[in-house]
């Protein structure tokens, strides 16, 4: 089974490190974006929002959306690292997990886990080190993993 991964996330990148003993360095295992970050609101959202009909008369109107396009983006994004995640839980690539993002950003990842990925998790740091290097991060993790 493997040691510790320490996991570094925003909205729209995502940085995985492993950390084999207690004083090793964190080493990079994966990193990957979402290729929806850069897109504007508008570029993702381009259609007309559907139609509906009233419930009581004749009247039609716009179907409005309760998730804005940038939000939508991020619950998708955080559920696709999950994802991997788990199926690396699956294959037992981590012992332990630390999650390290901006507070939104890191609940939305800690709902989409699977209860025996949450089960490994360690740590949680509510904060953005997404551009930090690997020295960096390793300073913000607690002193024991």
């Amino acid at each position: 089974m493997g040691g510790v991964w320490v996991v570094v996330a925003t909205s729209a990148r995502c940085r995985i490190f492993s950390q084999k003993a207690h004083a090793a360095p964190l080493e990079p295992v994966s990193e990957f974006d979402d290729p929806t970050a850069r897109l504007k609101p508008g570029e993702i959202n381009s259609d007309r929002p559907g139609r509906t009909f009233d419930s009581n008369g004749k009247g039609r109107h716009a179907m409005g959306s309760t998730v804005n396009p940038v939000e939508q983006r991020s619950i998708r994004f955080a559920k696709q690292v999950a994802e991997r995640l788990d199926r690396a839980r699956q294959r037992n690539r981590f012992s332990r997990l630390v999650l390290v993002a901006d507070p939104k950003f890191l609940g939305l990842l800690r709902h989409g886990l699977n209860p025996a990925t949450r089960s490994r998790l360690t740590a949680e740091i509510g904060k953005n080190l997404a551009t930090e290097d690997p020295g960096t991060i390793r300073d913000h993790l607690p002193y024991r993993l």
